[in-house]
């Protein structure tokens, strides 16, 4: 991290570079990283432009610093929200619906995470490779508790997230209306606990 940002140890400090990632998620996610500049990030954050070289080397750094820091948001959410859960399937089930509230409330960062396939695709890959290292520890003690299938731990995780990825991204993202998310979280249980394919 201390690569990618200069991390302020002041209040005031803290404050200018959380002025520069608010404006630069706007702007990412209204422009486009291409078509945004530096310059357009110093004009709405309202801060010099050599402010921002005290935080960020250049803007593919705040790009990464902002994937890193949506990254450990979730997870941080989602673990916040099942700490009290007992089972795997619970945590699942809470862990997807904390999920798509998240992308609710943060639309810019789902727009920001995908646009990085096409900035750089080791920022997209790795974005994922590090969530699904993470959520695969889950998977093994899961397994290790009798909860889920004898299964590559790997598979698995991006199994469950591309579930995730693309429930957000029709009912959040396309169906952006709906905000009680209950009922399609119950039918992905459903089906993630009983299977989709019947038996013959």
């Amino acid at each position: 991290m201390d690569e990618i940002v200069n991390i302020p140890k002041t209040k005031r400090g803290q404050a200018t570079l959380d002025k520069i990632c608010e404006a630069a998620e706007i702007l990412f996610y209204q422009k486009g990283y291409h078509n945004t500049s530096i310059i357009d990030i110093t004009n709405v954050s309202g801060i010099a432009l050599g402010t921002f070289y005290i935080y960020f080397k250049d803007k593919y750094g705040l790009y990464k610093y902002l994937l890193l820091r949506y990254s450990h948001r979730i997870r941080m959410e989602i673990s916040a929200a099942t700490k009290d859960a007992e089972t795997r399937l619970e945590k699942e089930k809470i862990g997807l619906k904390t999920f798509l509230e998240y992308i609710r409330d943060n639309k810019h960062a789902y727009n920001i995470i995908w646009e990085s396939l096409y900035i750089d695709k080791e920022l997209f890959k790795n974005y994922y490779d590090v969530f699904a290292e993470r959520y695969s520890k889950g998977m093994i003690e899961a397994q290790k508790d009798g909860e889920v299938i004898n299964a590559d731990p790997m598979v698995l995780s991006y199994f469950l997230m591309g579930v995730s990825n693309f429930i957000g991204l029709k009912y959040v993202m396309f169906d952006d209306k709906n905000e009680n998310y209950d009922q399609v979280v119950d039918q992905v249980m459903e089906i993630l606990e009983n299977g989709m394919f019947v038996r013959k």
